[in-house]
């Protein structure tokens, strides 16, 4: 009778105790791949659309917050090298960690409350931040480990928002606004907002690695001329025609690649702003995209992110010192001027100088730092935008990626293509001088020896 009850105890109460085990561990293995983090960086991007964060701007947004979570997973694996010590001022420091800590939650804590600070709408971030605590909470993590992980993630947080502090962006806003100049050849506001230009003293804000903003001066472009012989003249017409007997292929990777988060609507006599990703939030996505098809886990996603987000970050800069160095003319500007007072180009003529172009740039230095991350040969089906309405497109590497995102800007009329070949050019020089620079991985004995 004793065996009876034993064998009955054992198979209704063990069953309960086994699920109850499981239930207490299962939050040390949730966290371990990359859905969190990426989840955590497309919520991001959300917010930012929504709050209309300009293009340099939002950069500097995914790269403290991508530097955040990184810097923890240094903390947890000792074959990742902190990037204290490797970024310009970026100064060291010693975090109290312990045993009884979960660092993928550390890690995402720290890159929610950069994130959150640096946003407008934090509440958005908060609500999907918490959604994501209690899904641990609901796994069975202890409250000492839940509150060990908040602070460690705290600790990282604050010390990159120091370091952030510190980058002149702050200051930046109070510099007097651009003044548009009388001579022919230089930027006017273009239609239909007429908006002033925009953060005309970047190239003010503290780089990640490049020395400067002003390290990598691209080639000049064409000197401003009406004479039909001209070279200006020539590469203005070759956008007027292009746009003109456009294909659908080329229109589709126009629209694909506009990223404008400026885009006014106008409807009678109201206007109204359309809501869109910026160029360097694409690069961030197919970042994201890329960790989920090489199944990195969350360390190296984290390391995936950051140096993505410091690569696009430099890269702004040194498009936006060019920028206002040259204060170019726009396509649109010069054709309605000299060539066609009724032309208008496929996409809205973002509000800032034309030379270089900022996809170019920061395209091909995001698809170097990619490609050195994770190889050439990665395969991306590119679902960024369907959040915005366009379908998916597929590339073959990153490289190709950023060909495509370069060229989209002479199909949609928003650039000549001497600020498309040398903006590759530029953008090329910032990512393998990035790369080259800072080392995120500990050399193998082989490698040493």
């Amino acid at each position: 009778m004793k065996n009876i009850r034993s064998l009955l105890f054992l198979l209704i109460f063990l069953p309960g105790l086994f699920c109850s085990c499981q239930e207490k561990t299962g939050y040390k293995e949730e966290l371990n791949g990359s859905d969190y983090l990426i989840q955590a960086s497309n919520r991001a991007t959300n917010v930012m659309v929504h709050d209309i964060f300009s293009p340099p701007v939002a950069s500097r947004i995914y790269a403290y917050s991508a530097l955040a979570a990184y810097e923890v997973a240094v903390l947890a694996d000792d074959q990742y090298l902190s990037l204290m010590g490797q970024l310009n001022g970026f100064e060291e420091k010693d975090f109290n960690t312990t045993e009884d800590c979960l660092y993928p939650l550390a890690s995402l804590a720290a890159y929610y409350q950069v994130a959150t600070a640096m946003i407008f709408s934090e509440e958005k971030m908060v609500a999907h931040r918490d959604k994501v605590y209690q899904i641990i909470k609901d796994k069975g993590i202890p409250d000492d480990v839940f509150q060990n992980s908040m602070d460690l993630g705290k600790a990282v947080a604050d010390h990159i928002m120091a370091y952030a502090s510190k980058d002149n962006y702050h200051q930046s806003r109070s510099f007097e606004k651009y003044t548009i100049r009388s001579d022919k050849g230089s930027w006017k506001p273009t239609p239909p907002a007429y908006m002033e230009g925009l953060e005309p003293h970047w190239a003010t804000i503290r780089p990640f690695v490049l020395d400067s903003a002003a390290q990598f001066v691209p080639e000049r472009p064409s000197p401003f001329d009406i004479i039909p012989e001209s070279d200006f003249y020539k590469e203005a017409e070759a956008v007027m025609l292009a746009t003109n007997h456009i294909s659908d292929d080329q229109r589709e990777i126009a629209f694909f690649w506009d990223c404008n988060p400026y885009k006014m609507n106008i409807k009678g006599h109201i206007m109204y702003a359309e809501k869109k990703i910026t160029p360097g939030g694409h690069w961030i996505g197919i970042a994201g995209i890329a960790s989920k098809v090489k199944e990195l886990d969350w360390k190296a996603t984290a390391e995936t992110l950051a140096i993505t987000s410091l690569v696009v970050f430099d890269g702004f800069l040194s498009c936006w010192d060019e920028k206002y160095r040259s204060v170019l003319i726009r396509p649109e500007t010069y054709i309605n001027q000299y060539l066609d007072e009724d032309w208008v180009p496929l996409l809205q003529t973002p509000p800032f100088p034309e030379y270089t172009s900022g996809h170019s740039v920061v395209s091909t230095a995001a698809a170097v730092a990619l490609t050195r991350l994770l190889g050439d040969d990665v395969p991306i089906v590119d679902s960024t935008e369907v959040a915005f309405g366009l379908p998916v497109r597929e590339f073959s590497s990153f490289e190709e990626a950023a060909e495509e995102a370069a060229i989209s800007r002479f199909y949609g009329g928003i650039h000549y293509m001497p600020a498309i070949e040398n903006g590759v050019n530029q953008g090329r020089l910032v990512g393998e001088l990035i790369m080259d620079r800072i080392k995120t991985k500990r050399a193998s004995l082989a490698e040493e020896m």
